[in-house]
């Protein structure tokens, strides 16, 4: 045999060998194709009716108001939607997907596999509630949400802060005023700090040193608190959090990862700093002025806000001054609201739901509590194209590349088919169980009622 034909049959016998079949054609993405539905694409305040949406792999494909043919093959799932309502995921920009026990003081003393449980089982009911999507803002999800990624855990898509930034006495604080801070001679991690709640810092150069921390452990944006709390032990409603070279600090290292720094505020002042220090989503917000809601604008912020911490009773345990801190900050509610309006401030829907799963099944209840102020297509739209929005703001640093919240060609395919109109009704998700038939994620279908 020449060596040239020796040649070509040594790289035959390779290619045909394991692990070196190099010219295989890639596996077809999958198809999924839902006919015969009502669209709610996250924007328009009317459903697109009798419409067909053709997925391919992770994304959508087509959407049509002809009937759309497929070849039926193993690679293709066919649905018919039945009139149903198509919809983007829903996504909730507040989240604490790790808090899922009743203090962060009985967090401190369980063993952290048991945390990691938890947090997945939450995840999973987060998903299975219809949230394709959420904005984790204080907790150590991170190996959660690699978990979800890879494949191993049902969850939804998860940006992560890490640990919030709390100065000493801020509204992280849930240090025993026995427990010295390390300037003081306490210990150099405390417990809050041990599971990566919360970062403690004081000074320029320690909130610097907090923020990259948290980028180096893989965040997406920062977190930090600006004012004081309703639930807060240590931290007065009144008062303003960190100064104003702190939060800027803390700002432009969000900018120099070309991400966003987001702030925990009630009250006017410390909404206000951290607007002029170059905050760029105001978590809470309540006790906003007119004033400062016109600066958000000025300034392109989010207003990222919750409800139900303030509509409903407070918790058995809180004392005196928390239920106070409650009424004052539901009392701002009107007042913010009409303001974000006026000035149209983008609103973020979330539910800061803090403590047991039983707590947490209340999620989708903060669409519906916004009714006073919005109409559902605008609550809808929030949880939806909104937050959509917000998330992207992570620019680069953002783990999922794509359109999400909306139903356009070529968005990212996080899909819900939902039994009836909810835009006339808000309550269908509060029995996800029922009212929800069709759970996609990426694509992927997770809940299928259609088999």
């Amino acid at each position: 045999m020449k060596s040239s034909g020796r040649f070509l049959a040594v790289l035959a016998l390779i290619g045909c060998m394991p692990g070196f079949a190099q010219t295989a054609e890639p596996p077809a993405p999958k198809l999924t194709l839902i006919s015969n539905v009502n669209i709610f694409d996250g924007k328009s305040e009317k459903l697109q009716k009798k419409m067909h949406v053709l997925v391919k792999g992770n994304r959508i494909e087509t959407i049509s108001s002809e009937p759309l043919a497929v070849i039926q093959t193993d690679n293709v799932t066919i649905i018919d939607g039945g009139g149903r309502t198509l919809m983007p995921g829903l996504i909730d920009a507040h989240v604490h997907i790790s808090w899922v026990i009743s203090s962060p003081y009985a967090m401190f003393d369980v063993p952290p596999d048991y945390q990691a449980a938890l947090t997945l089982a939450e995840a999973r009911a987060t998903l299975m509630r219809g949230f394709t999507s959420v904005r984790d803002t204080t907790g150590q999800v991170l190996g959660a949400k690699r978990a979800i990624d890879e494949g191993l855990f049902p969850g939804p898509r998860i940006w992560a802060s890490g640990a919030g930034i709390s100065m000493t006495s801020g509204h992280g604080d849930f240090r025993f005023l026995s427990t010295l801070p390390r300037q003081m001679g306490g210990l150099a991690e405390t417990e809050a700090e041990r599971i990566g709640l919360i970062a403690f810092a004081d000074g320029v150069p320690e909130v610097l040193t907090a923020a990259r921390v948290q980028m180096r452990k893989g965040a997406h944006f920062l977190k930090m608190f600006t004012s004081g709390a309703v639930s807060g032990l240590r931290d007065p409603l009144d008062i303003g959090e960190f100064s104003f070279d702190e939060i800027k600090a803390v700002a432009d290292e969000a900018k120099r990862w070309n991400t966003y720094l987001a702030v925990h505020t009630y009250n006017d002042k410390g909404t206000r700093l951290a607007l002029e220090a170059g905050a760029m989503s105001i978590e809470h917000g309540n006790l906003m002025t007119e004033e400062t809601m016109k600066l958000a604008a000025d300034k392109g912020a989010f207003l990222s806000t919750q409800t139900g911490l303030f509509l409903g009773e407070p918790p058995a345990d809180w004392n005196a001054e928390q239920r106070a801190k409650q009424i004052a900050t539901r009392d701002g509610l009107d007042t913010m609201f009409a303001a974000a309006k006026k000035y149209k401030v983008k609103i973020a829907l979330g539910t800061d739901l803090v403590g047991t799963p039983s707590v947490k099944a209340g999620q989708s209840k903060e669409l519906s509590n916004r009714l006073p102020w919005f109409t559902p297509a605008e609550i809808l739209s929030q949880a939806t194209a909104n937050n959509g929005e917000l998330l992207a703001m992570s620019g680069p640093r953002n783990p999922y590349p794509g359109k999400l919240g909306v139903i356009e060609q070529g968005a990212l395919a996080d899909i819900l088919l939902v039994n009836g109109n909810p835009l006339e009704d808000l309550t269908l998700f509060h029995v996800p169980e029922k009212n929800l038939a069709l759970i996609m994620k990426d694509g992927v279908i997770y809940k299928n009622t259609f088999h």
